[in-house]
């Protein structure tokens, strides 16, 4: 065990992972941002979706100063974050067969719209099915997920196979197999899991992409910013008149 505390155990290994995803995953995070600005300059909504912990991520990217305004969260009912009681109904939720078709079918998700689909597993029936149905349906995927899961456990969909599979992009997070990054030999269990910080670290590398990409096309990026800046209420109100058809989380 190191000599560090374990707090700056933690804080080393978060930082080892976001070093480890900005040179590796450089190439994806700029296909990613020029495929969300391919969508935006053609007339494209975003959607991003995760289940439990994973909607942190995706939450983190939707109504967001200096974010995109375009960026719309795809709620499935019980799956948003750990506020459904027992919190485990969420987990449970992840496994049922048909739901995301469900969801999609009741939803404004469309041809020519971006779906990010946030997994650390990948492995659940929910976002495998999500990302399959979504692509059948002409929607451009990108999936953030850790790899190493799809040589390290089982899929639980029926098909056998996993998140990454089903998408355009992959981001891999490189969040070890049961994200927990500490280990001390009085706790009876790995703890200090990462997936948020470096999966949210993620998404804000390709909303950043994107919206540079839109500027250099000589497209204003439609960006979000803070209402306790004074004048913010002000700019986003006039993005949500100038894109009211393409933002759902104020209807």
């Amino acid at each position: 065990m190191s000599d560090r505390t374990l707090a700056g155990q933690f804080f080393d290994a978060a930082v080892g992972l976001l070093q480890r995803v900005r040179d590796e995953e450089a190439e994806s995070v700029a296909a990613a941002g020029s495929l969300l600005a391919d969508t935006v300059a053609t007339g494209g909504r975003l959607f991003a979706f995760g289940a439990g912990h994973s909607s942190l991520a995706a939450q983190d990217v939707v109504y967001r100063a200096g974010g995109l305004a375009l960026m719309n969260l795809l709620a499935v009912p019980g799956t948003v974050g750990v506020d459904v009681v027992p919190a485990t109904l969420g987990s449970a939720l992840e496994c049922v067969d048909g739901l995301a078709t469900a969801v999609l079918d009741s939803s404004p998700l469309r041809s020519g719209d971006a779906l990010v689909i946030v997994s650390l597993s990948g492995r659940n029936a929910l976002p495998v099915e999500m990302a399959m149905t979504a692509r059948e349906r002409g929607v451009k995927v990108i999936g953030v997920t850790s790899v190493a899961y799809a040589a390290q456990t089982a899929s639980r969909h029926a098909s056998g196979t996993f998140l990454k599979d089903h998408c355009d992009l992959v981001l891999d997070s490189k969040i070890a197999v049961g994200d927990a990054e500490l280990t001390a030999d009085a706790v009876p269990a790995p703890f200090a899991p990462a997936s948020t910080v470096v999966t949210s670290a993620l998404l804000q590398a390709v909303v950043a992409t994107a919206a540079g990409a839109l500027a250099e096309r000589g497209v204003e990026p439609p960006l979000l910013r803070s209402g306790n800046v004074d004048g913010g209420h002000e700019w986003n109100a006039r993005l949500f008149e100038r894109y009211a058809d393409r933002i759902f989380y104020r209807r």
